[in-house]
């Protein structure tokens, strides 16, 4: 810990082992009571933050991109999360371990769905399984780590109840849109296109009560056994239950998400936090490419989208530009590589979207967002999960095109990748609104401000 000067020292002296009296007796109320008023002094700069996330390489990237920030400010991160992810977060610096092998084995597996909402209902069915595990797994890291604050991931439905249910101060970060109710913002999960007037309102209603109120009554029964088992009261709805946060941070920004979302002050949009998990070094393959760059990208998390991959080479391989399509939770193999391709598991896609004219998603957020923070407008082909609303805020920003997996086919993704590369206004637009955000500074700040109450008056 850092002391300034300010109030007396011998008050300082005091308050602070007041605070470790009451930490070492296992008063965690009076503790917490204690320290943030220690830290809304400004007197106490370094704090010890513990952050848990879902089994996602697409969850752990962005939260470890504002981790990132918090630990050059002097706090030290501990973060426990999937196991193949424990490396990347020791090499940035954090004390990190692996989740409870169980919370991995149970399997994100709603690429079986056969339609949106199906595979919506798998989701959901895995979180709170998962959740049964992750309570006692973060009450261990609590245990060993004893720190001052706490950032759970939004999927971390466990941990979020735990943390709610404690009395050391926490934060959700969402790495992608939040389900929350807004005005003029239609229910999340289908990727409808915004509809004003009676007609929107009418529209937006009957998708809330017929699949939101399908998908919380398979959800919330899990969730408040959980809640109920550590000491958290019940919630009626799974907007109630993501807004028992304090604070929600949100890695993104207008215009990107529709102009008028507005939920409320406690969810706050921070930008993208890109975090690239490799070296900055551009490779030589990727040097001694002269052609424009078109970049496609599948899912860091299992599903059925390696068509993605193939399609984009029959379509593009006669176009005028080098696709570099990475793949990391799918194998290339039998994959038909033109002589305009390469492929590969990873690279990080920071130094080839320095290079590209356009990017072909999945429609997942990371990917998505990284491409248009650069000013690369997007072709998004979303199969399932957020994928739906990433690819319409695509089509609305117009930063890019949509095009759904079940339309697949080379003639038509040629078609709107070349529609898309003439987006580039639209992409260039949406980097600057992204950027003007603060990003990770700002999202510091505020964890620092509303959760340390460093700088609160």
């Amino acid at each position: 810990m850092r002391a300034q000067t300010g109030i007396p020292a011998l008050d300082l002296w005091w308050l602070k082992s007041r605070a470790l009296l009451a930490k070492a007796a296992g008063n965690s109320h009076a503790y917490a009571e204690l320290a943030k008023e220690y830290l809304s002094n400004g007197r106490m700069k370094m704090a010890t933050i513990l952050a848990y996330t879902s089994p996602a390489l697409g969850h752990l990237l962005p939260i470890s991109a504002l981790l990132s920030e918090l630990a050059t400010r002097g706090h030290t991160i501990h973060v426990r999360t999937l196991s193949t992810g424990a490396e990347v977060g020791q090499r940035l610096g954090f004390h990190t371990d692996a989740i409870d092998p169980r919370i991995e084995q149970i399997e994100l597996d709603d690429w079986k769905g056969t339609n949106p909402l199906a595979a919506q209902k798998l989701s959901v069915a895995a979180f709170a399984r998962r959740a049964a595990h992750e309570v006692p797994d973060f009450a261990d890291a609590v245990a060993r780590v004893n720190p001052d604050a706490l950032l759970v991931d939004v999927n971390s439905w466990g941990a979020l109840s735990s943390a709610d249910a404690g009395d050391i101060p926490w934060a959700c970060f969402a790495p992608y849109t939040p389900p929350l109710r807004a005005p003029g913002v239609p229910p999340f999960g289908l990727g409808l296109k915004p509809l004003s007037g009676v007609l929107g309102r009418v529209r937006d209603t009957a998708v809330r009560i017929a699949v939101l109120g399908m998908l919380e009554r398979v959800m919330l029964p899990s969730i408040n056994a959980i809640r109920a088992d550590v000491g958290g009261p019940p919630v009626s709805s799974m907007g109630e239950f993501l807004r028992r946060a304090p604070l929600i941070l949100f890695a993104s920004a207008k215009p990107f998400q529709y102009p008028n979302t507005d939920w409320g002050d406690a969810v706050q949009m921070i930008g993208p936090c890109v975090l690239d998990p490799g070296p900055d070094a551009v490779p030589d393959w990727l040097t001694a490419i002269e052609l424009p760059i078109v970049l496609v990208t599948t899912s860091s998390e299992k599903q059925a989208d390696t068509d993605l991959a193939a399609t984009a080479m029959t379509a593009l391989a006669e176009e005028r530009v080098h696709i570099v399509a990475t793949m990391p939770a799918t194998q290339a193999d039998g994959l038909v590589t033109p002589r305009n391709a390469t492929v590969c598991r990873f690279v990080p896609h920071g130094v080839v979207l320095d290079r590209a004219i356009c990017a072909v998603t999945h429609g997942g957020m990371g990917a998505t967002q990284n491409a248009l923070a650069h000013g690369v407008p997007v072709c998004a082909v979303p199969y399932g999960r957020d994928q739906f609303e990433v690819a319409r805020r695509v089509e609305v920003a117009q930063c890019g095109t949509r095009l759904p997996a079940k339309k697949l086919s080379p003639s038509l993704l040629r078609t709107k990748v070349r529609e898309a590369m003439t987006m580039q206004n639209g992409a260039r637009r949406v980097a600057a609104g992204l950027a003007a955000t603060g990003g990770t500074a700002r999202g510091a700040d505020l964890f620092e401000h509303r959760v340390l109450g460093i700088g609160a008056g």
